[in-house]
């Protein structure tokens, strides 16, 4: 329905019976007591009208400010110089805006400046995409769509409001945002969108480290991560900012593979869990190295030895680079690190122990599900694999009557072996500690503190003494 309205001019409105939390309507009141207007606002919106599940909610408001903070017992100015708080209201954490329009984004990323303004509408004009420039009041329940959200929304078009290179040229992170909505909502980017990004994808050299990171990271935990990647090589966005993974297109593969390497470590990552974020970058980046390791053999087949070591080492450039916790940095290269273990039935058990040893038992679950999406990315699709659930019957086998699998595991430690053993402190201690892994590793029976202050004794006088 469309009304005139002679304060904000023409309006696009419908009535929408979203269901909300009432800690919501209770909040929009007090703007409201307080003569003030009060819609909720960008992806939340969005999802309340395509029925996804909304995590944050997002309010723009007439009020400034500083009346925000007299109206709430407790504000986080958050973002105060462009008009936005965060309000602790009840159990919710609430981000509120005061209609804005903004000024010249000479850094790509935000405005120099804002002007608050009276109109909705004003504020509506200045976000990103349609599908984010709905509006809805919680009282009312008007939902405000001036730019068309809702029609995109049905035909899962992203769209840029406006001039879409403008609108990157403002804020080049949006380019990574639309990614993201391709690979979060299954939508497409319509044409001219796509001409925008493409233009002004250079834009994102400005961008700072950390915010491409928490791109990238919500876009590997999304429903379907290849979406977004083919739609940054197309935009040259992956050259930019993964240009060792760019370089993977064209690689071609041979045997069970169907894919060059870009697209098997894509799909890979698709075939990862999604609530596994440290799987799924591994999967994404666990072939890297391959451009590197090429070679071919005598018939002209490619070959690529020692890649995992290759891609080890590239995958560790593109997570410092990115700024990435360390300690997710060195889960995913230990993960990518071991990716190419071969089972053989006729492994001892010495062997399948060495190999836990070697990846380590907390790594297991997570090395066996990088497999799993290795084999999903040769064909883009599940396979089972006899092999690999043998070797993990076969693990949990030997996990059920064998637990020394590490030094600490030891029925020993350092000071027993200074103590009781006679070995003078100082590096042989490690060696000797080594040693006595290797010997449990053979034989766990001899994970025993008497047995090993013996056997350490007898290894210390006969080759380090």
């Amino acid at each position: 329905m469309v009304y005139l309205d002679n304060s904000l001019g023409i309006r696009i409105i419908c009535i929408m019976n979203f269901k909300l939390d009432k800690t919501l309507i209770e909040f929009s009141k007090i703007f409201f007591k307080a003569g003030y207007s009060c819609y909720l606002v960008g992806g939340a919106v969005r999802n309340l009208y395509a029925g996804l599940p909304v995590s944050d909610y997002d309010f723009t408001t007439n009020a400034h400010p500083e009346t925000i903070i007299k109206l709430f017992k407790r504000v986080i100015p958050t973002g105060i110089k462009h008009g936005t708080v965060t309000v602790l209201f009840r159990d919710l954490k609430l981000e509120v805006t005061t209609y804005r329009t903004d000024g010249d984004y000479s850094d790509n990323r935000r405005p120099d400046k804002v002007e608050f303004t009276s109109s909705i509408l004003d504020d509506l004009k200045r976000r990103d995409f349609t599908i984010n420039s709905m509006a809805y009041d919680p009282l009312t329940k008007e939902l405000l769509d001036p730019h068309n959200g809702k029609s995109d929304l049905k035909n899962k078009k992203i769209r840029a409001i406006g001039n879409p290179a403008e609108r990157f040229q403002e804020d080049a992170l949006r380019i990574m945002r639309a990614c993201r909505f391709v690979a979060q909502l299954g939508f497409f980017i319509e044409p001219e969108t796509l001409s925008g990004m493409k233009e002004k994808s250079s834009n994102l050299k400005s961008v700072s480290a950390e915010r491409i990171r928490d791109e990238i990271l919500k876009i590997l935990s999304s429903k379907k991560p290849s979406s977004a990647f083919h739609v940054m090589e197309e935009t040259a966005v992956l050259k930019l900012i993964l240009p060792e993974l760019s370089d993977c297109r064209g690689i071609e593969q041979k045997g069970y593979h169907n894919f060059d390497v870009l697209d098997h470590c894509l799909y890979s990552c698709d075939g990862a869990p999604q609530d596994n974020l440290t799987v799924r970058t591994a999967a994404a980046l666990h072939d890297i190295g391959k451009p590197i390791a090429l070679g071919h053999d005598e018939l002209g087949i490619p070959t690529f030895h020692g890649h995992e070591l290759a891609s080890e080492r590239l995958s560790k450039n593109i997570l410092e680079r990115l700024k990435v916790p360390k300690a997710f940095e060195t889960d995913v290269l230990h993960l990518i690190k071991h990716h190419m273990f071969n089972y053989l039935p006729e492994w001892s058990d010495s062997a399948v122990r060495r190999f836990i040893a070697k990846v380590g038992y907390n790594n297991l679950n997570n090395l066996f599900l990088l497999r799993v999406a290795d084999q999903y990315g040769m064909n883009n699709k599940p396979v089972n694999s006899i092999n690999l659930y043998d070797f993990k019957k076969r693990i949990e086998e030997i996990l059920t009557k064998d637990h020394a699998f590490s030094i600490k595991d030891l029925d020993i430690n350092g000071n027993i072996l200074i103590n009781d053993a006679s070995i003078p402190k100082g590096p042989e201690v490690g060696i000797v500690l080594d040693y006595l892994l290797e010997t449990v590793l053979d034989d766990p029976s001899q994970n025993v503190e008497k047995k090993l202050i013996e056997i350490a004794s007898n290894f210390y006088q006969t080759r380090l003494s």
